[in-house]
């Protein structure tokens, strides 16, 4: 009888230690505070988790300095967090390379196995998993092909590949170049990952002849929206960009998945692997909708008239 209560007494404090333990989740973006840390915290609320009583949670942001991107992930690792969340590829890859024992999931990565962030997107082994941007073919195609049907007068499009994730930017460029041919739009691309490239590319463009703008995906694009948002005003230029946060802020049009969504998403990888789950058992989410996204009071300003028919086909238009 001893033993049993023995017994007993231990198994209910273990339960006691289980039910009061407070995790620790560390999250690092590439950029600063904004839709990504937002989106993530909602969705850890949405599942009953409050900052400060079952979790723990620390921030850090490295704003488009991809540089400190190692340093964070080491901060988080020395803090002994039970689960880590990073940013974009450049921020998994930078996890990766740190650990393979804490689990890691990431959000928002344009593609992680280009990446070289997994090798199978159904089984991603290791302990690393999370959701994807964008994945599959014909995405980046459909910045231009809705460029195009806004603009149909559109002859000579630049793009700005802003992404170090460089076989997701080869992709996307690929695809865009196959529309393009199929539309009879000359495009030329440009480079730029840096401040100082980007006002090469900015001057670049501005002597092209170039009536139309594509921004790809990346945190550094992210972070220094305004800058692209101010240039395709000052060409009076109709811009694509791949994230809804550039319309609200002053954009034309964006059309892709909603980074907010894919952090949120991010939450449940959480839940699932404080509960026992193994990351690498889980396999990647992929995005299932694209919102196209039009400021028509930015058309307005720039003078442009934007095609009715896509007006009709947008899922929001700013007004």
């Amino acid at each position: 009888m001893a033993a049993a209560g023995a017994l007993l007494v231990a198994s209910f404090a273990a339960n006691a230690q289980r039910a009061t333990k407070v995790y620790r989740i560390g999250f690092v973006s590439p950029t600063g505070p904004g839709p990504r840390d937002q989106g993530f915290l909602q969705g850890l609320r949405d599942l009953g988790y409050a900052d400060g009583e079952n979790v723990s949670i620390t921030l850090r942001f490295a704003e488009g300095r991809y540089e400190r991107l190692p340093g964070l992930v080491q901060e988080m690792i020395g803090a002994q967090v039970d689960v880590l969340v990073v940013g974009a590829t450049i921020g998994a890859r930078a996890a990766k390379n740190a650990t393979t024992t804490i689990p890691v999931v990431f959000a928002g990565s344009s593609d992680p196995v280009a990446g070289g962030i997994v090798s199978n997107l159904a089984r991603p082994e290791g302990n690393i998993t999370g959701t994807s941007y964008a994945f599959g073919g014909g995405f980046a195609g459909k910045w231009l092909e809705l460029l195009k049907e806004a603009f149909p007068a559109l002859t000579h499009v630049a793009t700005l590949e802003t992404s170090v994730n460089a076989p997701a930017a080869a992709r996307f460029v690929k695809e865009l170049k196959a529309v393009a041919q199929s539309l009879r739009v000359k495009l030329e691309v440009y480079h730029a990952t840096t401040l100082p490239r980007l006002q090469e590319a900015f001057a670049a463009i501005g002597r092209s002849g170039a009536r139309g703008l594509i921004v790809t995906p990346s945190p550094f694009a992210a972070t220094n929206s305004d800058r692209f948002i101010q240039f395709a005003a000052s060409e009076r230029a109709p811009a694509m960009y791949f994230f809804e946060d550039f319309p609200r802020a002053g954009g034309l049009m964006s059309y892709g998945p909603s980074i907010r969504e894919a952090y949120r998403r991010a939450a449940l990888y959480v839940d699932k692997i404080l509960k026992g789950a193994k990351p690498g058992d889980l396999p990647v989410e992929q995005p299932t909708r694209f919102e196209l996204v039009i400021n028509l009071k930015t058309a307005k300003s720039l003078g442009l008239t934007v095609a009715p028919t896509l007006l009709l086909r947008a899922d929001t238009v700013i007004e």
